[in-house]
């Protein structure tokens, strides 16, 4: 996990790890935590595209659609609760059954994220992030 709050910080915090032996460019992925709050930013941005280029494959903890459009080709992957925020405020969608929202639906979620698709698709950003696994490799 790397953690900071200004730029050197989180450059600081990898080189932690190196100093102790650690490639953390070697491992499948590596944490960049204390992101949620200002995800949109562009130091984040800068952030991430200073450890990206290191070679680190990232995961953003708490990475909302502002920080995907700016970083999110930068990312391996990344998590949110921002997806079923109306979700979970709202009533099932339309033939979804069993449950009192759609905070945990698949049906939802997948509505979701073609909607954030087409919208990051066209601004000209490439999907690797959002990509299926079998259509990323």
């Amino acid at each position: 996990m790397l953690q900071g709050w200004q730029f050197a910080d989180y450059l600081a915090c990898a080189d932690l790890y190196a100093a102790e032996g650690i490639d953390l460019a070697a491992l499948p992925l590596t944490g960049l935590g204390s992101v949620c709050r200002r995800q949109s930013t562009g130091e984040i941005a800068a952030i991430v595209g200073a450890l990206a280029w290191r070679g680190i494959r990232l995961h953003g903890f708490g990475v909302k659609t502002g920080g995907l459009h700016l970083y999110g080709h930068l990312l391996a992957s990344a998590d949110s609760m921002a997806w079923s925020y109306t979700a979970r405020r709202r009533p099932p969608l339309p033939g979804c059954t069993g449950h009192k929202n759609c905070a945990n639906c698949l049906t939802y979620a997948t509505r979701w994220r073609a909607r954030i698709l087409a919208s990051y698709t066209a601004r000209g950003h490439q999907e690797t992030l959002f990509d299926p696994p079998e259509a990323a490799a």
